[in-house]
């Protein structure tokens, strides 16, 4: 077991336990985007960054392990600012006119915004643009896209379909469809668990 200290509660964890479910354990909340447990643990939203006393970079809590004597805060100022810088970056490349999205009240990226009082983006909005087949039954809005990779995990990991795919670093990334190809040239089978995740 390990002995570490979240918020200044003493929390003991097994080894291997990552910050995040270890925090949970102790009902100390982290908001997360990306994270789907044992599915898509990748670290790539960074809205889960934590202070570690002696570390001068903040960590991904989905994916750093406790380690003994660790003394984690997951409520700083410098937390809470690069939240705050994370979701609005996330923002900027993302169509964020909820107020026609079918998602509005019920999406986890307008609610940290909210959280973290994000009104106006500090960043010119640059959504992504994809040519779409609207006739097919699957629709996807790549303006909305967060490039959490979730719907690639799931796709690959529980249906063993392999349908989506990730291209490009930084800015450019994109989630699309394997190999470039259109949806309708795929083994899709519409089961909808990319939508739902």
């Amino acid at each position: 077991m390990v002995n570490l200290t979240i918020d200044g509660k003493a929390v003991c964890v097994p080894e291997g336990t990552k910050i995040l479910d270890a925090a949970r354990q102790a009902g100390v909340s982290i908001p997360t985007l990306c994270y789907l447990e044992d599915l898509n643990e990748i670290s790539a939203c960074r809205v889960c960054v934590v202070e570690i006393e002696g570390s001068e970079k903040l960590v991904a809590s989905c994916t750093t392990a406790v380690q003994e004597g660790m003394v984690v805060h997951t409520h700083s100022l410098r937390v809470l600012e690069a939240r705050a810088l994370n979701v609005s970056l996330i923002l900027s490349q993302h169509n964020s006119s909820c107020t026609t999205c079918v998602r509005n009240k019920n999406c986890t990226l307008q609610q940290l915004a909210a959280d973290f009082n994000i009104r106006k983006l500090p960043y010119k909005t640059t959504p992504a643009k994809m040519d779409w087949n609207m006739s097919y039954p699957l629709i996807r809005d790549a303006s909305r896209c967060i490039n959490c990779m979730r719907c690639v995990a799931v796709c690959e990991k529980i249906q063993g379909m392999n349908i989506w795919d990730v291209s490009g670093t930084g800015t450019r990334t994109k989630v699309g469809v394997r190999d470039g190809l259109d949806l309708m040239d795929t083994n899709c089978t519409l089961c909808g668990q990319c939508i739902t995740h």
